[in-house]
């Protein structure tokens, strides 16, 4: 690595993670360099995860439900550990209470569901995207696949963005509503 005369490999890479720290950063501001390792890597291994499926003979691993339920109880898990991390377990635990602790059940609920969501979401996407690239291959012959190919880029990127971002809202979710009661 060079600061003087940095390569095309290392300034891209360094656009990457500055792009990757300033999406983060519009979300959770004053978490960006603490949720970058883990936001970033989730959009990272997604995106390349879904473009697997555009080589010939390998199926997309995000188009396997086992895959995305074990990304989204990754995210379940990393929601609570940065949020008992960052503001305390106390605090953390406390939220599920307010407004009134009648409402415990359906905050759990809430977790559950949005978490089962998030698995589905991916694997409903990759799995159809790639089922009508092979309808379209098996009616149109070998000439479609080049703008199936491109969308097939495009809808990966897209997927991987929407379950970071997601996550994302989750955890700054988590956070968020810490830092308002810590500055009450």
């Amino acid at each position: 690595l060079s600061v003087e005369a940095p390569s095309r490999l290392q300034t891209l890479l360094e656009g990457t993670v500055l792009a990757l720290q300033q999406a983060i950063a519009d979300v959770a501001p004053s978490q960006a360099r603490r949720l970058l390792p883990f936001i970033g890597s989730l959009w990272l291994f997604i995106a390349t995860a879904n473009l697997v499926g555009l080589v010939p003979g390998l199926r997309s691993p995000t188009g396997d439900l086992s895959l995305t339920v074990a990304l989204a109880l990754i995210v379940f898990l990393a929601v609570h550990w940065f949020g008992i991390r960052i503001v305390g377990l106390r605090a953390y635990l406390r939220h599920y209470l307010d407004p009134n602790p009648l409402l415990l059940p359906f905050h759990l609920l809430g977790e559950i569901s949005r978490t089962l969501a998030l698995a589905v979401r991916l694997f409903g996407n990759m799995m159809s995207l790639e089922m009508a690239a092979l309808l379209v291959l098996l009616v149109a012959g070998f000439l479609a696949p080049v703008p199936l190919m491109m969308l097939h880029i495009v809808e990966a990127l897209v997927q991987a963005y929407i379950f970071g971002t997601l996550a994302l809202v989750y955890i700054a979710g988590a956070l968020q509503s810490q830092e308002l009661e810590q500055k009450e």
